[in-house]
């Protein structure tokens, strides 16, 4: 039987034409440059950074935060986060990863990027991660993305095996539609009520 495709290899990624707010001027430069840029405020950190990695908050008209869960054969199996993934040192910049990895892991088109989103108050300033054998270290930067359409999310099955529209009580809860929905690391669970409590803020202002 062929293997399944992804949706980055039956369809290409569309040309990017998303707006990005100015709140996020900081994350339009290469992945390069951001890591050369900020050389100093690195420093600091007990290990090298090896790259950079991106993550993608989406939310639907009726206020629920897109989840995708995490393939059986693959790490964290079962589990589930938001889509993102590694910054790639050809995306023209880090919010153009971020884009890319929306458009490979959940099909959906990005139209503007609004905001960034960190772990909140007490959480960490820099959302840095191993990989799985812990040989190397990435930062990841998570945005809230507006989405050309909600309606046609579509994983690729060798990543990802189901998605879900939650509220922030099930991502408390960590238990959506009568299901348990075990969130990946207690960090993307701070990243995505985040989200939440901003979107609440923003509204009321």
């Amino acid at each position: 039987m062929a293997e399944s495709l992804s949706q980055a290899e039956q369809n290409p990624a569309p040309k990017p034409a998303f707006k990005i707010d100015p709140s996020l001027t900081e994350w339009t430069v290469t992945p390069a440059a951001w890591l050369s840029t900020n050389h100093a405020r690195l420093a600091s950190l007990d290990y090298t950074l090896h790259g950079l990695a991106s993550g993608v908050v989406v939310f639907n008209p009726a206020g629920r935060v897109l989840v995708i869960q995490r393939a059986s054969t693959d790490s964290m199996p079962n589990r589930w986060e938001i889509p993102g993934g590694g910054v790639d040192a050809t995306d023209a910049s880090v919010v153009a990863g971020a884009a890319r990895e929306l458009w490979e892991e959940a099909g959906l088109v990005a139209t503007r990027f609004s905001g960034l989103v960190t772990e909140g108050p007490g959480g960490r300033e820099l959302q840095v991660f191993p990989n799985r054998d812990r040989t190397r270290w990435f930062c990841r930067f998570t945005f809230v993305a507006d989405v050309e359409s909600c309606e046609a999310v579509t994983l690729d099955p060798r990543e990802h095996q189901a998605h879900a529209w939650a509220s922030e009580e099930e991502i408390k809860e960590e238990r959506a539609g009568g299901k348990e929905t075990p969130i990946t690391v207690p960090e993307m669970k701070l990243l995505i009520l985040e989200a939440f409590r901003l979107r609440k803020e923003a509204a009321r202002v």
